[in-house]
């Protein structure tokens, strides 16, 4: 008898397990990141001499320190000037208790007359702003890992850490990147209550807070996360927690006056401008200490004024409303730009990811829009919001179904690395390829853009290199002493324009408002014969 055999079924063999990614790997790379960045911030710091607006703060620190008072730089609250004073207290500064004038005078008198050593005060100014920053680069870098994973996160960090614009003011002693960093921390926050309302919402409240007590351009912010506080919790505890955000952040605020001057023994300055109308309304109704107030008039005061502006060779008086927008076409590496955009189509597109857009592309909105109606046309400085929020933005592309999406993302990111890289230690010229580099921004932009009187130092070194003993007739747009750093020079504006004779120094900014003597002198000298930090033009007469 035979018997049929029948052979087993083939059984396929279980497929490859996919190789988990090390456990230290994500971490690596964000110390890595973060790593550069610093290096970048810490070599741009010291190698700056001080911008207009810097002398001015670490002045107001000073005198937080010494003498307790409130009195200088009313116009923007204390929390961003306390931080500067946690660097500068190092340097045990000097100030004559006699000193009495204005706050630009103050700036001066303290980096340059009261016997302090300018170089250090600066840096130890900068640093706290340095290490504020790379924290902020951490939010923005979790911010993005809880809305699509560690490979987002990883994309938006290193958007942050690679932003020529975020380097270049967050390695200032400014309060742009602070104010900034703390609305994002605010919706990062507000964001993680949707799960745990109790214990975010209150702390989103603080960094709110941090933020109205750094710049008074953060108050649009807080009804925007009063509404993420409300929707949070919802119904009535939702109202509760909107409420409770607002006392919170307004707390910040009073807590940060008085930790300066714990009697508020403010004094009006003389000149307060009387506010009137809606924004005279709100600036009464706002429950804020009275110095946070008369900084509000002088602000808006500010916006009633024309000031001069440029824009692609244009000189103008007044402001433009478009003109942030096509400031950051210029100031922002074009695979940044490609990837906001893609991330804001992704976030709007992908279901799970639309609520998020109410946690970052309305405030981004929100903001730019109030910061295209300001009257000062001096800075992509005040859209620096726009490539912080942006970072986390662009993760959103790492969520998009499409097999190519993820490698698309890492090219443009190695673009605006390489980008960035190039332009190392000039951040505050840049510009990116498609406006000739850093070299060629002060032919569109002006002012903070690409020559805010930052390198005085460097031109010091230039001259000693190259043009021993000669002659130097300096035109400098800037807070600095030019003989503080062995620069000694004329104004060709003394004496007839046929007796300037030798090198012609002329600050970038000065180039672009240049009067018609200004003009007449660039005209008759040819050609420059160098440039120092893509900020200042040098010609022979």
């Amino acid at each position: 008898m035979t018997v049929d055999l029948e052979e087993p079924p083939t059984v396929a063999p279980p497929p490859p397990r996919p190789r988990r990614r090390p456990r230290w790997l994500i971490p690596l790379l964000v110390v890595v990141l973060l790593g550069q960045m610093a290096v970048a911030m810490v070599v741009t710091a010291v190698q700056q001499t001080p911008t207009i607006d810097e002398p001015v703060y670490v002045g107001t620190a000073v005198t937080y320190l010494e003498q307790r008072s409130l009195r200088y730089n009313p116009e923007h609250p204390p929390l961003g000037k306390m931080i500067i004073a946690a660097g500068v207290a190092f340097a045990h500064p000097h100030l004559d208790p006699a000193f009495r004038g204005y706050q630009g005078e103050l700036g001066r008198h303290v980096l340059y007359e009261a016997g302090n050593d300018p170089y250090e005060l600066m840096f130890l100014a900068r640093l706290p702003m340095i290490i504020l920053t790379l924290l902020f680069g951490l939010v923005a870098f979790a911010f993005a890992r809880d809305l699509v994973g560690p490979l987002g996160g990883l994309l938006a960090l290193t958007l942050y850490t690679f932003s020529p614009d975020v380097i270049a003011h967050g390695s200032l002693a400014t309060l742009d990147v602070p104010a900034a960093g703390f609305l994002l921390t605010a919706l990062w926050l507000s964001w993680r209550a949707r799960a745990r309302p109790y214990l975010y919402l209150p702390l989103a409240g603080v960094a709110l807070g941090a933020a109205l007590a750094t710049r008074m351009s953060a108050l649009p912010m807080v009804p925007v996360v009063m509404l993420l506080a409300f929707l949070a919790l919802r119904r009535l505890r939702g109202v509760a927690a909107a409420v409770g955000v607002a006392v919170i952040a307004f707390a910040v605020i009073w807590v940060a006056y008085l930790i300066v001057d714990p009697r508020l023994g403010w004094v009006e300055p003389t000149g307060m401008p009387v506010v009137s109308g809606l924004r005279g309304l709100v600036v009464d109704l706002l429950p804020v200490p009275e110095p946070y107030r008369d900084g509000l008039r002088i602000q808006f005061a500010f916006e009633d004024k024309a000031f001069r502006g440029f824009l692609f060779g244009h000189l103008y008086r007044g402001s433009l409303w478009y003109y942030l927008p096509a400031a950051l076409l210029v100031k922002t590496p074009i695979g940044m730009m490609l990837l906001w955009l893609a991330g804001t189509v992704s976030m709007l597109t992908v279901r799970r990811l639309r609520v998020a857009a109410l946690y970052l592309v309305l405030p981004a909105g929100l903001l730019l829009a109030v910061a295209m109606t300001g009257a000062r046309d001096y800075g992509t400085r005040y859209a620096i919001f726009m490539p912080i929020f942006g970072a986390v933005v662009a993760a959103a592309v790492v969520a998009v179904k499409w097999r190519w999406a993820r490698v698309s993302a890492a090219a443009l990111a190695l673009f605006v690395a390489v980008s960035s890289l190039r332009t190392f230690p000039y951040y505050l010229p840049y510009s990116n390829e498609a406006f000739g580099g850093p070299s060629a921004t002060h032919l569109r932009l002006h002012d903070s853009n690409v020559d805010w009187g930052q390198d005085l130092g460097r031109l010091a070194d230039r001259l000693r290199e190259r043009y021993p003993g000669e002659r130097v007739w300096l035109v400098y747009r800037g807070s600095g002493s030019p003989a503080a750093y062995g620069i000694t020079a004329t104004s060709p504006y003394r004496v007839p324009a046929d007796q300037v004779h030798g090198l012609l120094v002329v600050s970038d900014s000065s180039v672009a408002k240049a009067g018609t003597a200004l003009k007449a002198l660039i005209a008759s000298s040819g050609e420059p014969i160098d440039e120092v930090g893509h900020s200042i033009t040098i010609y022979r007469r």
